[in-house]
């Protein structure tokens, strides 16, 4: 989600019960169809070619990212014909859907409360995952914490639905690798709800001896993207949910949680299978963006009972979600 609330379009006397005086904000800024729509392209292309990769590494029973994603092989393929590259539309299209699922869960929940949003807005990386996720930008005011908390929970709750079936598929359809030819350059983190699926597909195999099909590799990316998300510092999403269930307690929390980002990056250095020293570079990142989180204009609502249950189980979703190591080296 975007950062901070502008004060863009007009708050009628019908809309603020609490008697808000009418005020007239700026307009707008347009929607750009045309940026999002060449940024999802892109991003398409991007996925397209890691998922080209990691169906390669399927086939062959070799581990996923032994060699560089990048590799003269694969690029020598593609330029002989361009359109193998739809070979990784397994990955790409469970990806996008998952990332596209959580930026329009927040996008029609601002749309329910009249509040003005972006379209998504993709980014294509040629990192590991061929992105670096996506984001909406809100671009008017919050009326209240209800219908902030409503925002703000909509995007993980509803891509942690689709990536939940996506990841039982991917890892009922994985293969058990040999172990002369178990490693890999790098070595994906499993958080709890991997590992169960893992546990009651194939017991007893070491993790290190699976080889993910690319819808399950596609879903592990959403579960990540989705705790990152959840984390409740300044306006990510979990950002967000604690300002509306206590508003109070979110400036000290999201301080609190930072801090601990950064340390345990630094931590990662010095114990890289129990740390990540990536959490080191996020941290910084959020400290850049600011801790805090902008004010709804009636701060005085409350959540509801069932928006605190909710709020529970979008804890849970986080705990599923969230691993302290999700990338290491094995060396």
């Amino acid at each position: 989600m975007g950062n901070g609330f502008p004060l863009h379009g007009r708050v009628p006397p019908a809309a603020a019960p609490w008697r808000l005086p009418e005020v007239a904000f700026a307009p707008p800024a347009p929607r750009r169809a045309g940026l999002a729509l060449a940024l999802f392209l892109l991003t398409v292309v991007s996925t397209l070619f890691v998922g080209l990769h990691l169906v390669r590494a399927y086939e062959q029973g070799q581990p996923a990212y032994a060699d560089s994603i990048y590799s003269f092989e694969l690029l020598r393929e593609l330029a002989a014909n361009p359109l193998v590259i739809f070979q990784g539309w397994a990955f790409a299209a469970t990806l996008l859907g998952i990332l596209l699922a959580h930026e329009l869960g927040h996008y029609f929940a601002c749309r329910r409360y009249g509040i003005v949003a972006s379209y998504p807005y993709f980014l294509p990386f040629p990192n590991l995952i061929g992105t670096m996720g996506a984001f909406i930008r809100i671009q008017s005011p919050i009326v209240n914490r209800r219908a902030l908390f409503d925002v703000g929970i909509a995007g993980p709750l509803v891509g942690f639905v689709l990536a939940v079936p996506a990841l039982a598929w991917g890892l009922a359809h994985s293969k058990a690798l040999p172990e002369a030819a178990a490693g890999s350059v790098v070595v994906f983190g499993n958080p709890l709800l991997v590992w169960f699926f893992e546990r009651l597909f194939w017991p007893g195999l070491p993790a290190d001896h699976l080889m993910l099909h690319p819808v399950a590799r596609a879903a592990w990316v959403g579960l990540f993207a989705t705790a990152l998300n959840l984390l409740p510092v300044g306006q990510l999403d979990g950002g967000h949910i604690v300002y509306a269930v206590a508003a109070e307690k979110h400036r000290r929390l999201s301080r609190v949680f930072l801090i601990a980002l950064l340390a345990a990056g630094a931590l990662g250095f010095r114990y890289p299978e129990m740390l990540w020293p990536g959490w080191l570079v996020f941290g910084a990142f959020l400290l850049l963006v600011g801790p805090r989180h902008p004010a709804v204009l009636d701060p005085g609502a409350g959540l509801d009972w069932r928006r605190l249950g909710v709020a529970a189980l979008g804890f849970l979703v986080f705990l599923l979600c969230f691993t302290p190591v999700p990338f290491r080296s094995p060396y």
